[in-house]
């Protein structure tokens, strides 16, 4: 018989590359262990989401920054603030984001889609996604499609973030597939900068990266089988201990993460609300890999 393709996003195959322990708690582990409350920067990043596709949707003629503050209003999320002051202030912040990012915005253009799925299948995965923006612009021999991810936390992003982005690539593979065009080009748009950072894949580095997701989901077959079979869960799932600890959503269950510094759930929106300065090269031109 065939091996079952392994369903998965990129944050089923995220959670397991930056701790497999996580990946147990959240995919493996029923019932689940409590996680922890909501994050305010989640709160703060699926709020300008949410208003960003709430502007594609309006009629080309009614999208003008005078509609974002009934639309952020419409689709704020308000856990994990400190308190009515730093929720107010965030509010105020993503709206200046927003009013400066959709000025650079032609509100003509229709995006071929917004929070679109696109879904794949290889011999190893069954893959969804759902990407932020999808656009199509013109190429040298036709029509291509962009992957656009938007991006609302206090760092900068640069070209390899861009570069290196697992999901991004997986994403730009899915596009091409989905809708038969060219897809190589991805890029990361950090609103509280506003700039713009990218890159041109080949088909050579979409096929490195998708190896490497599917190498990653035959370790977590693999680690699950074991369970099956009787190994110790916590040997088969490892925790793997550092920075991302103290944002886990299980770090009080976790004996790893309980050894991590507690920090409040509004503490990186606290960082947010800092000024940003943008990155020293925003410049969106980047070499082909």
């Amino acid at each position: 018989m065939p091996e079952r393709l392994f369903v998965c996003t990129p944050s089923k195959l995220a959670a397991y590359a930056d701790c497999p322990r996580r990946y147990r708690y959240s995919y493996v582990d029923r019932p689940a262990p409590p996680r922890g409350g909501p994050w305010a920067h989640n709160s703060l990043g699926a709020s300008v989401h949410n208003a960003l596709r709430g502007w594609y949707a309006l009629p080309p003629g009614k999208r003008h920054p005078q509609a974002l503050p009934t639309l952020l209003k419409g689709t704020w999320v308000g856990e994990g603030y400190r308190d009515d002051d730093q929720e107010r202030t965030a509010f105020r912040r993503a709206l200046e984001w927003l009013e400066t990012y959709v000025g650079t915005l032609d509100p003509a253009d229709e995006p071929l889609g917004v929070e679109r799925v696109v879904a794949v299948k290889t011999s190893v995965l069954a893959f969804n996604g759902r990407a932020d923006r999808i656009d199509s612009r013109p190429g040298p021999d036709g029509p291509e499609l962009v992957i656009v991810d938007y991006k609302t936390g206090r760092a900068g992003q640069d070209r390899d973030d861009a570069r290196g982005s697992q999901a991004l690539a997986l994403y730009a593979y899915a596009a091409e597939r989905v809708f038969r065009r060219p897809c190589r080009r991805v890029e990361l748009h950090h609103l509280p900068t506003g700039t713009v950072v990218g890159h041109d894949h080949t088909e050579d580095s979409l096929a490195r990266q998708l190896h490497r997701a599917e190498a990653t989901a035959r370790d977590i077959v693999e680690a699950e089988r074991a369970v099956t079979d009787g190994a110790d869960p916590d040997e088969a799932f490892p925790t793997s201990p550092g920075s991302l600890c103290t944002w886990c959503d299980y770090r009080r269950v976790c004996p790893a993460g309980a050894e991590a510094p507690a920090v409040e759930p509004w503490a990186a929106v606290d960082r947010v609300l800092l000024p940003v300065i943008p990155p020293a090269d925003p410049d969106p031109v980047t070499d082909a890999d």
